[in-house]
């Protein structure tokens, strides 16, 4: 149970340990009781759930999923970037016992939203074993359904026995931000996360889905073809191709995706790093975006921007793929409000996957936003933008072809985190790619 001792104030955290109970106070000032003792029916019912839903290959099915749909993740910038420098801490060595942990959490937060995952331990409180009224034994369900899952795809080197066979994560006490024990890896991330979960500032499946993404981006198998793939990109190359014939493979590879509308995204964006690296980018070109529903581009104004400064956020030159529109007077009205806040912006546009029919009203308002804010505006089909830059690259268009090509197929091998930051499973656009071009 939890109450808050005073509202929207800032207190220092604090554990006070009593003979029959734990009280935690947050900085909100929120008291959160953590009663031991046998766990109560209600727990029990929520654990035999857990293991049902475990048993039926909930966590398996969702790797499935994750390993072939690279599909937008619904999570915040910073919850993202605590799950990310998690994974990021692991080394041969520290770290693999906190990202099991944590896979098991947002499991139970997925299937069980109210269940505490601050209480590891749960039994029969007989005085032999330590138990809380509220918890689950984390060991038993490590051993039984995470550890095997993790191992079953190669996701996380683990011994057999589970990360719960860890000492430092077995500790009598729930796990807070004053959890004591010396976890080497990413502590400070995992405390993060377990209180984003707590709070509901992270879902727990969206949560276990972004995680399971990263992770399969990083595995073995994953490395394995990521080189297969980086291989075959240089043998078609070394094939000597026209502009014409990259571009349709490009566009055909793009179409037959199930996700096609990131990936035109990427590819684009694969492109302007291709023109930047060849000179003809006057200014900086920013990372890639994430697609997540809950971060809809704060202050951009295009999925590709040329930014006047490194650092910053004065936008000289912005474009939007879109994939599957056929219409964009939506998207024309919402350019005119991005460009408010953006009146340094001198050139913006869209790249279609198609023909765009441009009536005679939509002429005029973009003739009249255009005016306004002293910014072109131009639509091009991917076709049209391709023909323009041949035009505009003259003699180098095959460098930039083939440059375009390896730094598309180096992206999607997480070759290129710095200016392409792909956080979902890349692994089927891997091998679909492999597949045209074996």
């Amino acid at each position: 149970m939890s109450n808050s001792l005073e509202a929207n104030s800032t207190v220092e955290p604090s554990l006070t340990i009593f003979k029959d109970r734990s009280e935690y106070i947050d900085q909100s000032g929120n008291k959160t009781v953590f009663e031991e003792g046998a766990v109560n029916k209600e727990t029990k019912e929520t654990l035999s759930l857990i293991k049902r839903k475990l048993e039926h290959g909930y966590l398996v099915e969702i790797i499935k999923d994750q390993k072939n749909n690279p599909h937008p993740l619904g999570l915040s910038e910073q919850c993202a970037q605590n799950i990310i420098a998690l994974v990021d801490a692991v080394t041969s060595e520290v770290g693999r016992a906190l990202i099991g942990i944590t896979v098991m959490q947002m499991t139970i937060k997925a299937i069980c939203p109210t269940q505490s995952i601050r209480l590891h331990k749960g039994g029969s409180g007989n005085g032999t074993n330590f138990s809380w009224r509220k918890g689950i034994s984390m060991r038993t369900l490590d051993k039984a359904f995470i550890t095997p899952a993790l191992r079953k795809y190669n996701l996380l080197k683990l011994n057999a026995d589970g990360f719960m066979m860890t000492r430092s994560l077995a500790e009598n006490y729930p796990y807070t931000p004053l959890y004591k024990a010396a976890i080497r890896g990413g502590k400070p991330e995992w405390m993060a996360i377990v209180e984003d979960l707590e709070s509901g500032n992270l879902n727990g499946a969206d949560g276990l889905k972004f995680l399971i993404s990263i992770l399969l981006n990083r595995s073995d198998e994953f490395e394995e073809k990521s080189a297969k793939c980086i291989l075959l990109a240089d043998k078609f190359k070394a094939a000597k191709r026209t502009p014409q014939e990259y571009f349709k493979l490009i566009q055909n590879y793009i179409n037959g995706s199930d996700y096609s509308a990131r990936l035109f995204e990427i590819a684009i964006h694969a492109a302007y790093q291709s023109l930047s690296e060849l000179g003809y980018i006057d200014g900086y070109l920013k990372p890639l975006s994430q697609m997540r529903s809950a971060n809809k581009k704060h202050g951009n104004i295009g999925d590709i921007e040329i930014l006047l400064h490194k650092q910053g956020m004065l936008i000289d030159e912005a474009w939007d793929a879109k994939f599957g529109k056929y219409d964009l007077r939506e998207e024309i009205e919402e350019l005119a409000d991005k460009l408010q806040s953006h009146p340094e912006c001198k050139l913006a546009g869209f790249i279609t996957n198609t023909e765009i029919d441009i009536s005679e009203n939509m002429k005029r308002r973009i003739d009249e936003i255009s005016s306004f804010f002293d910014c072109e505006i131009r639509i091009y089909s991917f076709k049209q933008w391709f023909d323009h830059l041949l035009v505009v690259l003259e003699d180098v268009s095959i460098d930039f072809c083939e440059k375009w090509f390896q730094i598309l197929a180096e992206c999607l091998c997480q070759k290129r985190r710095t200016l392409a930051p792909i956080d979902e499973p890349c692994e089927q656009w891997i091998d679909d790619l492999i597949a045209i071009i074996s």
